[in-house]
């Protein structure tokens, strides 16, 4: 399973617990592997980690987004699809020591697939605004 495949299912089960609002994390996490026939010992530890780390990082995670929102604009406005690819990739840079460009170029890439027409370039604009910050 390469990275970008195991990036899209963090995003696909990330998704479905911001939707469902699961307490239990570490079990939806184990349901999803099994679900998904996810094998890989790699795949295992970067979906793990990725929903647990922005679990506990999720405060300062959004506070990142709130903070490069236009002006007007609240975190209710984003779509559940974009804040989740918002999330992940924030995690990646911050956290994670992915190089920007690649976590920036993935999430616009789950932005097409997943958003909305206007998803991609607002995704684009919002990790651009957060990476020039530092």
């Amino acid at each position: 399973m390469n990275r970008s495949t195991m990036r899209e299912q963090t995003f696909k089960l990330l998704y479905s617990l911001e939707i469902q609002k699961q307490e239990n994390k570490e079990e939806q996490i184990e349901l999803f592997l099994e679900n998904h026939e996810i094998k890989s010992k790699e795949g295992i530890e970067y979906l793990k980690d990725a929903v647990l780390g922005i679990e506990q990082n999720e405060t300062l995670i959004n506070q990142k987004i709130k903070e490069n929102l236009k002006e007007g604009w609240k975190m209710e406005r984003i779509s559940k699809v974009d804040l989740t690819i918002l999330r992940l990739a924030i995690y990646e840079i911050k956290y994670n020591k992915i190089p920007y460009k690649v976590a920036i170029n993935e999430a616009v890439e789950l932005a097409k697939k997943y958003g909305e027409d206007s998803s991609q370039n607002f995704v684009n604009g919002i990790l651009a605004s957060i990476v020039k910050e530092g």
